[in-house]
């Protein structure tokens, strides 16, 4: 069954159903995100050819070969063996029929020669490419694939649709888990992520724990190997592995990572921070307040279930082996687990305000994300991670992720410990809180309950 991405796939079939213009599309993603089972889907209502190709990692010629027989046994004939791409397309025009060529995990066959050459036999396919046809790339390999974007490749600007895929929100991920409470959706995003094929391998008829001791905590866990084997396997020749591991259930700044990981080789250190961010492994932060502060920015994992591997499993299948998965849960994960999850919660709240944006919901919101403040009082400092800006004012929203419903004098409490502090500038107070509240919504308090988060949008 196909979950989600209703945008790209319109986007897809319109551009695959249309014959006004020439149509090569780019669609790239980290692996096992879902950019096949879009492409299959799409192709679904294509009126013609579907040809289908999987590039392998061999040589140049290798790749070739491979196409030509796929092109072959797309178009049902004996194996053809033709003189170049070129030849191969000259034929495919001459067929009374139209054709869709799909050439996914396209990297492999990029690099099989020097720098942008194979990209620029693909620009010459792309600048004839005939009428009946249309060409889709697709690949994994991030890094490889932006450089198909940038401005001196030779495929730049040569396709009418570009898709970065990306792990489904917290939203699209509960779908496959709608009949859970809004407490575990939020567990069960805060842990595993967004990643389909994750998700689609989860056990919902067992509790979260169960999911973690059964797929994540044993050494060939199926999830925890899709981890180590397949997210981690195309950049850990590149980084050191501690850069995630500090990073693990926190944001941390350039100079505290530095600190504890290279003292005299910050060249180095740049240089691997930039393969983690260009391969989405990590990112950026910054304050909404605090915009292009270097000093105000931070390095985070993107991704939760990475996070969740290098807060609680990197370096300890030693000891998950010699005394259990549930005897490690219990005296390593049970007793902060929560807090862990509060602390993704947040991420699900700026998510929420993303979505609710983009459908008009907020007309006024010009921004959102964390906030810096400096208390020269106490002389302390600190950041709230989920704030709204409206012009030069910032509401500030707490989100709790509660069992139970908050109650008035709780939300009171929390405004009257933020009036306290001198450094920042509240002009609203808002709560997101999971478990609902006691009261209703009043004048001095927006309140988002759980039932908006997941059926409000």
């Amino acid at each position: 069954m196909f979950i989600g991405r209703e945008k790209e796939l319109q986007q897809l079939s319109t551009e695959l159903s249309s014959w006004k213009r020439k149509t090569a599309v780019l669609i790239y993603g980290k692996r096992r995100v879902g950019k096949s089972t879009l492409i299959k889907e799409a192709a679904k209502s294509f009126n013609g050819v579907v040809i289908n190709h999987m590039c392998v990692a061999s040589t140049f010629e290798g790749n070739l070969e491979l196409i030509y027989r796929s092109v072959s046994e797309g178009l049902d004939l004996p194996n053809i063996q033709f003189d170049s791409l070129f030849a191969m397309m000259d034929y495919l025009k001459k067929q009374d029929k139209k054709i869709l060529l799909i050439i996914d995990e396209y990297p492999y066959l990029k690099q099989t020669k020097k720098k942008n050459e194979v990209d620029s036999y693909m620009q010459a396919v792309i600048d004839k490419l005939p009428e009946n046809v249309k060409l889709i790339l697709c690949g994994s390999y991030i890094t490889v694939m932006k450089e198909l974007l940038e401005e001196g490749n030779p495929l730049f600007g040569r396709f009418s649709l570009i898709q970065h895929i990306r792990d489904f929100d917290y939203l699209d991920a509960a779908k496959f888990y709608p009949q859970l409470s809004v407490r575990d959706k939020v567990a069960f995003y805060a842990v595993f992520g967004g990643s389909p094929y994750v998700l689609e391998n989860l056990d919902t008829d067992v509790s979260f724990r169960e999911n973690i001791e059964r797929f994540l905590l044993p050494e060939n866990g199926l999830i925890r190997s899709h981890i180590e084997n397949v997210m981690l396997k195309e950049i850990q020749k590149t980084f050191d592995a501690r850069i995630l591991e500090i990073l693990g259930n926190g944001k941390k700044r350039y100079s505290e990572i530095r600190e504890k990981i290279a003292n005299s080789e910050t060249g180095l250190l740049d240089k691997q921070l930039k393969i983690l961010l260009d391969m989405e492994t990590i990112q950026k932060t910054e304050p909404i307040n605090r915009r292009n502060d270097k000093k105000k920015q931070f390095y985070e994992i993107v991704d939760n279930l990475m996070r969740f591997y290098f807060t609680f499993i990197f370096g300890k299948t030693g000891t998950i082996s010699r005394i259990g998965e549930e005897q490690y849960y219990n005296r390593n994960i049970s007793s902060v687990v929560e807090q862990f999850i509060s602390r993704r919660f947040e991420g699900v709240a700026l998510q929420y305000f993303h979505r609710a944006v983009i459908l008009g919901k907020y007309p006024d919101i010009d921004d959102f994300g964390s906030y810096w403040y400096d208390d020269p009082a106490t002389k302390t400092n600190g950041e709230f991670d989920c704030v709204i800006r409206r012009g030069e004012q910032f509401d500030f929203c707490e989100c709790k992720y509660y069992d139970r419903p908050m109650t008035i004098e709780e939300c009171r409490e929390e405004k009257a410990q933020l009036d306290n502090i001198k450094g920042i500038c509240v002009s609203g107070v808002g709560f997101v809180c999971t478990g609902g509240f006691s009261f209703n919504e009043t004048d001095d308090f927006s309140l988002i309950d759980g039932k908006t988060l997941y059926f409000g949008i």
